[in-house]
């Protein structure tokens, strides 16, 4: 059986237990307390080089670290990745796209925002990432315009990487009223079969108002 290591309040883990939770596979959870600087720890850098979450060990004992990485290797053969170059190279734009114009700004404000961390953040930071953030939302809004999903007809790993935190972009104080598209698709991921609804809120972990060791 994988076992996946896991931090609850993640979007980034809650990806990789969507994907999960679509191919109906089991898995063993190991949650990591990162907050108390269990990720920094030598066992848990030999599993993550950067102790993060999630990252995932194999039955064979081999190894897998980053959030995207591992929806590539889960969604091998299934529906959620297409078997073809091309369709494939889409899937990765938005995955490259995802953690450089999602994640590392919508993210970050949510994270921010949700453990009351943003009044220590420099004011100059948090515009340049909400303007960001707002910018990767207009990006989506366009390109959802055009299809149903964002790699192509075809719901995959890709929407359900940018849904972890786009889809939670009003966390972030990012309001979604003005992306029309975004937020059809947000409702089309919700009506996938085996969508995973539950998500854990940073107030689970009272050690999250903390910064990461």
């Amino acid at each position: 059986m994988i076992t996946l290591y896991d931090y609850l309040p993640s979007q980034n883990a809650w990806k990789v237990r969507q994907l999960l939770n679509h191919l109906d596979q089991t898995y063993r959870q190991v949650l990591v307390s990162i907050f108390e600087g269990e990720g920094k720890r030598p066992a848990h850098r030999a599993i993550s080089p950067t102790g993060t979450v999630p990252a995932l060990r194999l039955d064979d004992g081999r190894v897998l670290a980053e959030s995207n990485a591992i929806l590539m290797y889960l969604g091998e053969g299934s529906a959620y990745l297409p078997e073809d170059a091309y369709g494939r190279a889409r899937v990765w734009q938005w995955l490259s796209f995802e953690q450089e114009r999602v994640e590392s700004q919508i993210g970050a404000l949510r994270h921010w925002t949700l453990t009351g961390k943003l009044a220590r953040r420099p004011q100059l930071l948090v515009e340049l990432k909400r303007n960001a953030g707002l910018q990767s939302l207009a990006i989506l809004d366009a390109e959802l315009a055009t299809r149903d999903f964002i790699a192509g007809d075809h719901y995959t790993i890709a929407d359900m990487s940018l849904f972890a935190y786009a889809s939670r972009a009003e966390e972030a104080g990012l309001p979604l009223q003005p992306y029309p598209h975004v937020r059809a698709w947000v409702a089309r991921v919700e009506a996938q079969p085996g969508f995973l609804a539950t998500m854990h809120p940073y107030s689970i972990d009272p050690h999250s108002v903390h910064e990461l060791p």
